[in-house]
């Protein structure tokens, strides 16, 4: 029988696709037909195309699998307008919702769904873990509410007797990264010298191989109806910077911006370039900038006892995500 994986040229499932074959399993990828294919060329895989808004297509690409890995999602940092934020909910709540039907109505042992650590309740002191609820007045970002409804959608094809399991991520770092992701991006930038700035704060970070490791962990070993955090390390921005010297050999940006001033000034940026210039990429968006100055924790106590999930290191995986820029000329 084989295994399905969604979204499998993002970051997470060009990681975890390579895990399984690795592995010996047969893998099916489901693969929107305008989309970059690059993360799954070459590879021993089935492709089927289609879109997940499209519960037929969904339910053809499910058909047939015994297990599913759904990783694809549409993430953003951004407010938006009502066009995003309908994208973003169509593609993250109604997809989820039509894998999980069609795993239900065509006998799908288990599903993996991956979550977001934005979906899970902050607390200022203390670490956040599964048993926090999340907070829909505490103004998320569209997508993280769109997360939180997918824990939901979860919870409903338990409830009606898939055994569904959520691994929730932290911020990804590795290689494989064909997107690039915001952290290549920006690991891309300080290589070449673009990035001229940086803001305080600090994340929860995850090695590329420990995400992996957690969807793995949660297919094999968790407990259906049950999320668990998968996180490597939390680093400030400082150490984060002092981590990309050491690997790049390019010394940090001079300017240490201030919290309130770069959020003041990514307010004002975000504003006209949503309203102007839609399409143009926004690095400092005032929803990355807050995420930073909350500087959240994550506790992964469930994970490890539960499932026996052991962290790696982040400066491999810094390392890692670095030779592979390097090697496709990104750098």
């Amino acid at each position: 029988m084989k295994t399905l994986v969604t979204g499998a040229s993002g970051h997470l499932g060009a990681n975890l696709v390579r895990r399984l074959l690795q592995d010996g399993e047969a893998v099916r990828v489901l693969l929107r037909a305008d989309s970059d294919d690059s993360a799954v060329e070459g590879l021993e895989v089935e492709r089927v195309y289609g879109d997940l808004r499209d519960f037929l297509a969904t339910k053809a690409a499910v058909h047939g699998c015994e297990r599913v890995y759904h990783c694809a999602a549409k993430v953003s940092t951004l407010e938006g307008g009502d066009r995003l934020r309908r994208e973003i909910y169509d593609c993250n709540v109604l997809g989820t919702r039509h894998v999980l039907r069609a795993a239900l109505e065509t006998g799908v042992a288990r599903v993996v769904v991956t979550g977001s650590l934005s979906a899970v309740g902050y607390d200022s002191s203390r670490p956040s873990d599964e048993s926090m609820p999340f907070d829909p007045f505490d103004r998320p970002l569209p997508y993280a509410a769109s997360k939180a409804l997918v824990e939901h959608e979860c919870l409903k094809a338990a409830a009606d007797g898939l055994e569904v399991v959520v691994a929730i991520s932290c911020a990804i770092v590795g290689p494989q990264d064909f997107g690039p992701s915001r952290m290549g991006r920006t690991l891309c930038d300080y290589a070449k010298g673009r990035l001229r700035a940086y803001v305080p704060g600090g994340f929860e970070f995850v090695a590329a191989r420990d995400i992996v490791q957690g969807h793995l962990l949660a297919m094999s070993r968790g407990r259906p109806g049950q999320r668990y955090i998968f996180s490597t390390q939390y680093m400030t921005t400082d150490d984060l910077m002092s981590l990309f010297e050491s690997v790049t050999g390019r010394p940090r940006p001079r300017l240490r911006l201030s919290p309130p001033l770069m959020s003041a000034a990514a307010h004002v940026s975000s504003f006209f370039l949503t309203r102007l210039f839609p399409e143009a990429e926004q690095r400092f968006t005032p929803g990355a900038v807050r995420l930073l100055r909350m500087r959240r924790r994550a506790d992964c106590s469930k994970a490890r006892q539960e499932l026996g999930y052991r962290p790696t290191d982040l400066a491999q995986a810094v390392k890692e995500a670095y030779g592979f820029f390097a090697q496709r000329g990104l750098i």
